[in-house]
């Protein structure tokens, strides 16, 4: 990496294993102070070990929350703006696949409240933290598979129709999309300082599907696996938007290998960008227009 991290503060979400710890490994080689949030507080543990005796960095910490629950973001968010004045690079990674349709905590279904009504409330309510940096990035971890997504705006939460697994992670995908152009372009007018990009990592042998309920198991993960890469090749993208000095100032971007690739006219839909917005912003129990009160699209 390019550039001297010493002084910042990065958080990376699903970092316990996969990419987000892959993630959170290479960022901590540049000396900064890296919050990993994971469920689980001994994979957590586990994971600032192995960080620790890889990159002799010091300056980890841990953070719990279950994103299957609005209420835990939340809870974590106060405890992080407990500990921390300003957060300079966040990478939102964390994801989920189900072969089921299962709520959340909240009654929205599990791929839509944990991939992208989760990233969407953390964003916004770490959102003086951001604002509090010299320079800050937003890095949301979306995937190729928003192509084959479909926003059905009467049944977004799969209620009244067969669910589909690989559809209904393509809907998340295409809104983690969508929402990265949506913050870029109030970003843009308010707060020239903060970048947001979207980053499409490939396909990688994680342990994405792999869930206490609702995973495709790890026989079947195993049996792919040769297939992908690995989850420091699937992370090489969304490590690059987080630290390289050649992003400083980039933003609204869509990246594949480390280039910014143009996203299809679906995904370019202004108005729709801006309808889910709206709706994302009445589910999560948010008032954005604290944030941007002179935005007019």
């Amino acid at each position: 990496m390019q550039e001297d991290a010493s002084e910042r503060v990065v958080l990376v979400t699903g970092a316990t294993t996969g990419m987000g710890l892959a993630t959170a490994e290479a960022l901590a080689t540049t000396g900064a102070t890296v919050l990993l949030h994971g469920r689980n507080r001994e994979k957590g543990l586990q994971a600032i070990e192995q960080i620790k005796k890889s990159t002799g960095n010091e300056n980890l910490h841990l953070f719990l929350s279950d994103f299957s629950s609005l209420t835990s973001v939340n809870e974590m968010v106060t405890s992080i703006k407990a500990s921390f004045s300003h957060l300079d690079v966040l990478v939102n990674n964390a994801g989920s696949v189900v072969t089921k349709r299962y709520d959340t905590k909240d009654g929205f279904e599990w791929q839509w409240g944990v991939n992208h009504l989760s990233p969407f409330l953390l964003t916004y309510q770490l959102f003086p933290l951001l604002a509090a940096a010299k320079k800050a990035r937003i890095v949301n971890v979306a995937s190729g598979a928003y192509k084959f997504g479909q926003l059905r705006w009467d049944d977004l939460n799969w209620k009244t129709r067969k669910y589909r697994t690989f559809a209904a992670y393509g809907q998340t995908k295409l809104a983690n999309v969508m929402m990265t152009y949506a913050w870029a372009r109030r970003l843009e007018r308010s707060h020239g300082h903060i970048t947001v990009n979207a980053v499409h990592p490939g396909a990688v042998a994680t342990e994405l599907g792999i869930n206490r309920k609702t995973g495709f198991g790890k026989r079947v993960v195993a049996l792919l696996k040769p297939f992908f890469q690995t989850p420091a090749q699937g992370a090489d993208t969304a490590i690059y938007l987080a630290s390289s000095a050649e992003c400083e100032g980039q933003s609204g971007g869509y990246y594949v290998k480390r280039r910014r690739v143009e996203t299809s006219a679906k995904a370019n839909n202004v108005e729709n960008q801006e309808r889910l917005w709206e709706l994302s912003v009445d589910a999560v129990g948010v008032n954005t227009k604290d944030l941007f009160s002179d935005f007019k699209n």
